[in-house]
């Protein structure tokens, strides 16, 4: 069991440890290349037994997942010699597959068990400082994955769920007072539905007792709170009664722990929670509502998570909303240590202990910042503390669990040091691109574009749920799709005004000179029926994907054809923009 230690003295070992980041990074990397320097991976490299940071870059070539997946898959298939670490892979973590359409195999083990741990500990402490918590518990939208076991033995699930199975995990947890309100058999039950239902109910049970309402991605609580709307009044029924609805929920195991919690009709609790529900206008404020002494709402908002944040502050009311760590499968990279910043601007301080980092240089040929263009000649990546404010950065890391002089994919600006140790922005993941020829449009313009359209909606008090995007080369020319599905019908004439704006709203120069040169075609609007983005989900779940790692796809590619058939498949409007004719 993790030692229980005071917020300000891990605090004090973060300051520690940010003082002189170079040196521990220096000691990192000599820690994990001396501890692995008999592995097959680094022996075939040259290095000899070096641990300084020259030699590694020297002998060790930038690798991505392709170039390690050789060595993941006979890992997975059984070969115990040291394969990328001398100490033992205990299982594989699977990345979510929901930004491009496949999951990846990655080793993990008890190191990065370790560094969880610490990250866990380290943001608590910055948001216990911001905002204290004595006792009380945490409403916790969290879910285990489906699990499997691979050739070789080795357990195969997703990397939360390999923590959250870790012995660590439940104590560390009450140790940083997040002990959850459902029980385990509710985190790990078969059925995503049922288990949502049962965390919802669980939270209510405990509701003075709140005292966070989180979720591994803010996607997650939107999603429970909305389900909430349509299913309170079965849930006082439930509480009412004192009897689990059969209909609901139906995995004994779950059954079995959740009725043990409702153990006797509580009539008060439910005439108290439909007072609650009742008071309020269209849910404005349900979260602090039916949580009275909740403090925040935490979760990973940035990326791709930053679409559901006005929906969030809406259920949040005047919560403060906490954006959570900055990690990947691959492994972890900072803490929020500035808890009170929205999370629009939210940065991650990098532990410069929990793995060796470097930062690859993202420069236009004009010399200005280009934060996902994949054309341009790459500078040598430069080392933790090399980084410049303001500049654009993709990330590499070399972690405990196997990964040396990985390139994660992520795109990220250095927003200032604490210390000596760099804040991080997340901007988007590099290779997520619409492009049809000349043009480079990421994620993060996708969303700029969809923002800028989403005001005009809002005079109709319209709302963009979620969203997706596709570059349609079928026909000549090509052109982009923007998928969007909205929480009401809305008006054609309106509709057309945002399509044209969606069009106007991306201002890459190749992607403007392509329109009106008439080599890229209008971009086309397709308005999905209600509920689209659900089906989405319940595809991703189907093949095996983790509810608690979804994150719809914001640039749905060819080789994603089941994701595009339900899209195209659930078109109730569609519009072509005007904008350059």
């Amino acid at each position: 069991m993790p030692e229980k230690k005071s917020s300000e003295a891990v605090i004090a070992e973060f300051e520690a440890l940010t003082r002189d980041a170079a040196a521990v990074q220096r000691e990192t990397l000599h820690r994990i290349l001396s501890d692995n320097a008999g592995t097959e991976y680094l022996r075939g490299r040259g290095l000899a037994g070096r641990t300084d940071a020259a030699s590694f870059r020297a002998c060790v070539p930038l690798a991505t997942h392709a170039d390690i997946e050789p060595y993941i898959a006979r890992i997975a298939d059984g070969d115990a010699s040291a394969v990328l670490t001398a100490g033992p892979i205990t299982s594989i973590s699977l990345s979510s597959g929901t930004t491009q359409g496949n999951r990846k195999y990655l080793p993990f083990n008890q190191e990065l068990v370790k560094s969880t741990m610490q990250i866990y500990r380290t943001s608590y402490a910055f948001r216990n400082r911001a905002f204290p918590v004595e006792d009380g518990k945490a409403l916790q939208f969290i879910y285990g994955s489906r699990q499997f076991t691979t050739k070789g033995g080795l357990t195969a699930t997703t990397a939360t769920t390999n923590v959250y199975r870790s012995e660590e995990f439940m104590s560390t947890m009450r140790a940083i007072q997040s002990q959850v309100c459902s029980p385990d058999a509710v985190i790990f039950g078969p059925d995503f539905a049922q288990s949502l239902y049962c965390h919802l109910l669980c939270g209510l049970l405990f509701a003075d007792e709140v005292r966070i309402v989180s979720a591994t991605f803010a996607h997650s609580v939107v999603l429970a709170f909305q389900t909430f709307e349509r299913v309170w009044e079965e849930l006082c029924a439930d509480i009412r009664a004192g009897a689990l609805s059969p209909t609901r929920v139906t995995a004994p195991a779950v059954r079995k722990a959740v009725s043990a919690l409702l153990a006797a009709p509580n009539p008060a609790l439910a005439d108290e929670v439909a007072r609650r529900c009742a008071a309020l206008s269209n849910w404005y404020g349900v979260i602090p509502a039916l949580f009275p002494n909740a403090r925040y709402v935490h979760g990973i908002m940035t990326g791709t998570m930053e679409h559901y944040v006005k929906k969030l502050r809406h259920y949040a009311g005047g919560l403060p909303l906490v954006a959570a760590e900055y990690g990947a499968s691959e492994g972890w990279v900072g803490a929020n240590v500035e808890p009170e910043t929205p999370p629009e601007s939210a940065t991650f301080t990098v532990l410069p202990n929990i793995g060796y980092f470097e930062f690859i240089p993202l420069k236009a040929s004009d010399g200005g910042a280009a934060a996902a263009d994949t054309s341009f000649a790459e500078e040598e990546p430069v080392g933790l503390t090399e980084v410049t404010v303001g500049e654009h950065y993709e990330v590499v890391m070399t972690t405990f669990a196997g990964l040396y002089r990985y390139r994660l994919g992520d795109v990220v600006k250095v927003a200032g040091f604490y210390n000596s140790t760099p804040k991080l922005k997340f901007v988007c993941r590099r290779n997520l691109m619409l492009t049809i020829n000349i043009d480079k449009n990421n994620e993060h313009d996708l969303q700029l574009a969809v923002d800028s359209a989403a005001k005009i909606l809002a005079a109709e008090k319209l709302e963009v749920v979620d969203y997706s995007s596709h570059a349609d080369v079928s026909r000549d020319p090509g052109h982009y799709v923007v998928f969007w599905e909205l929480n009401a019908d809305g008006n054609d004439d309106v509709l057309q005004s945002c399509c044209d704006e969606l069009d106007r709203a991306f201002t890459d120069p190749g992607y403007v000179g392509s329109r009106k040169a008439g080599a890229i075609g209008p971009l086309e609007l397709r308005v999905l029926q209600r509920a689209t983005f659900q089906k989405v989900l319940r595809h991703y779940l189907s093949h095996g994907a983790p509810v608690s790692q979804f994150k719809s796809p914001r640039c749905v590619g060819r080789n994603n054809a089941g994701v595009l058939q339900i899209l195209s498949g659930n078109v109730v409007k569609v519009f072509f923009s005007a904008a350059y004719d």
